[in-house]
């Protein structure tokens, strides 16, 4: 019989440098719901900026939408914000639920994620919506959501609190988070032109971080000659601006030139 012995090369130790690693410029900690189809892929195509980085975790949640599941991701929030790492030395860090921010609280959202990473900016689709529309001098909004009245109602309840008059509401009355992702970007589109048309308003938010809207924000306002944003597009236009980075992006509609 041969004896066939296997002959092992040797291992070269080899160098390297380092450098900063990705995200030189900034990096941009995200916060997505389980049941979410949608923010990933939105967040990537607007922060697709050399030198930024977005890094994700995810939290477990109720896909049906209601007030009750919504208060109960509270829990979830440290156990998802303590998996993104500190030594990443984060720039802003962002919650991506719009509903549960109006429901937990903006302030306490944002004191759960500055527990595990102190002093760094931080923002939700709510807080980053109201941002835009002060850069964007829009007083009167019109509301579109997916949800139930109830969580509609509360929503509209946090921008009239802010100086924000919500004058005319829509919604798709669809609960589960599942279906929202799948609403196709066309619906939406004429949603908020039949919304955004009406002279009481002078801007249109599209609440919910599960609906497409960022590639067709900038068709709508050119139909309806207003500024636009949504849960996805204020968010990531928040966060980048809360990480320094202020780069005029073009197809993203008005608030990305600003």
């Amino acid at each position: 019989m041969l004896n066939l012995k296997l002959i092992t090369p040797e291992i070269e130790k080899l160098s390297f440098k380092i450098d900063k690693g990705a995200g030189e410029k900034a990096r941009i900690g995200l916060l997505v719901l389980e049941s979410d189809q949608s923010l990933e892929w939105e967040m990537r195509q607007i922060t697709n900026i050399p030198g930024v980085s977005i890094y994700h975790s995810r939290l477990e949640n109720d896909p049906i939408v209601t007030g009750e599941n919504l208060a109960m991701m509270e829990k979830q929030l440290p156990v998802a914000a303590k998996l993104l790492p500190q030594y990443l030395n984060l720039n802003s860090i962002g919650y991506g639920c719009t509903s549960a921010s109006t429901i937990i609280g903006e302030e306490k959202v944002s004191k759960i994620l500055n527990n595990f990473h102190p002093g760094i900016p931080t923002s939700n689709p709510l807080t980053a919506a109201k941002a835009a529309f002060e850069v964007l001098n829009v007083h009167k909004i019109a509301l579109l959501t997916p949800y139930s009245p109830d969580v509609t109602l509360a929503i509209q309840k946090k921008f009239n609190e802010s100086g924000i008059s919500v004058e005319l509401i829509g919604s798709y009355f669809e609960e589960n988070d599942e279906i929202v992702g799948k609403i196709d970007e066309e619906s939406i589109l004429q949603a908020v032109i039949k919304l955004g048309l009406n002279e009481k308003c002078d801007g249109v938010f599209i609440s919910c971080t599960s609906l497409r809207a960022i590639n067709i924000i900038e068709k709508a306002e050119k139909v309806i000659g207003k500024p636009i944003t949504s849960s996805n597009h204020a968010l990531a236009w928040h966060l980048l601006r809360l990480a320094g980075i202020n780069d005029f992006q073009n197809g993203y509609g008005e608030l990305f030139k600003r």
